[in-house]
């Protein structure tokens, strides 16, 4: 399978920069695989395609406000810094992105806040754009952590080409946001008010929650023509014995197992044992799934429209198969649908 597959023209103007006024009213392309029939709706008509005991897999990560501005010493240039992971409490080490990176080195400071509350020394380079900094704080690490949060910002998608609202630090977290650790939210989960998920519940329907604590590796520009050739960023990926206890007994007893997103689909196929069944599993995953594939546990799919050339579109043609999607894609483009995480949506059932 080659990149250059993936790729297609979309408009600018279709790639959302906004959420929808309500979360559950975004549109919604129903899409069934069996008869390749399709159907247009809006996001809360998903209601009428699950029942008593269908389960849906939802990714529980909270995203954090990774992005932050800072000067650079003597110099006074400006620097983003994205954070990515927490390497060490006590040390207050931090693996980031900056840019622009070359204008960084062992050994600089960088300052943070109106009156340079915060500093962080660079400390390593890992990679052509990654450092690990070592923020200088005294504090307890509940009080730098707060510190920290307050000078970041949401990390929208660089693809939504605007300034950060006040409005993202509610619409870009799921409202089943728990575990905080993610860079990026789990697009297909914001779509899900908390007035749908109790008429779910109403239906029968069981939720299991799984953790992904998904990188800017989704964002990751391929540059391999070759996909067996590209090597995704890890993943941490939480799975307990609840979780996999709900969508076990969902598939024992034929019923509906829908993942929410892309992060789902990948955490479980990467987690799926012989048989078919989800496992518990605490650990990381750097699978890459692109078309063809054979997927053992969803039997179902909701996901956003995604960019020309994502991981996440080559994701959703092997779910859906490859042909299929790419004419779906050229529909949904013809009939307006807005791409991205603030996007519209599909449900593969």
């Amino acid at each position: 399978m080659k990149l250059s597959k993936f790729k297609f023209n979309l408009p600018q103007d279709q790639i959302a920069l906004y959420p929808a006024k309500n979360r559950d009213e975004s549109r919604l392309m129903v899409i069934h695989l069996k008869t390749k029939k399709i159907e247009h709706k809006v996001f809360k008509d998903v209601l009428g395609y699950f029942g008593d005991k269908d389960v849906f897999i939802f990714n529980d990560t909270m995203v954090f406000p990774a992005r932050l501005y800072g000067n650079k010493e003597k110099t006074g240039a400006k620097i983003e810094v994205f954070l990515l992971r927490e390497l060490n409490q006590d040390l207050r080490l931090w693996d980031v992105l900056v840019d622009p990176a070359r204008k960084i080195r062992i050994g600089n400071k960088l300052y943070f806040g109106e009156d340079d509350s915060m500093v962080a020394e660079v400390i390593d380079n890992t990679t052509s754009r990654g450092r690990t900094l070592r923020f200088l704080y005294d504090g307890p690490h509940d009080e730098f952590k707060k510190s920290l949060y307050i000078l970041g910002e949401m990390p929208i998608p660089g693809y939504i080409n605007r300034a950060v609202v006040p409005e993202d630090v509610e619409r870009y977290q799921t409202i089943f946001a728990k575990n905080e650790g993610a860079v990026i939210a789990p697009a297909a989960g914001l779509h899900f008010s908390r007035e749908l998920m109790k008429r779910l519940e109403i239906k029968g329907a069981e939720f299991s929650y799984i953790t992904i604590h998904s990188g800017l590796g989704n964002f990751r520009e391929i540059d391999v023509e070759d996909l067996t050739k590209h090597k995704m960023d890890s993943e941490e990926i939480i799975i307990n014995e609840d979780a996999v206890k709900i969508v076990n007994r969902a598939k024992d007893n034929h019923k509906q197992v829908c993942a929410v997103g892309s992060s789902v689909l990948r955490a479980i196929e990467s987690t799926v044992t012989t048989n078919g069944h989800m496992k518990e599993y605490t650990g990381w995953t750097n699978k890459f799934i692109f078309p063809p594939y054979d997927f053992t546990v969803a039997t179902s799919l909701i996901t956003n429209f995604h960019l020309p050339l994502s991981t996440m579109l080559m994701q959703t043609a092997a779910f859906g198969g490859f042909d299929f999607i790419i004419d779906i894609y050229h529909q949904a483009i013809k009939d307006g649908y807005q791409f991205g995480a603030y996007g519209d949506a599909m449900l593969l059932i």
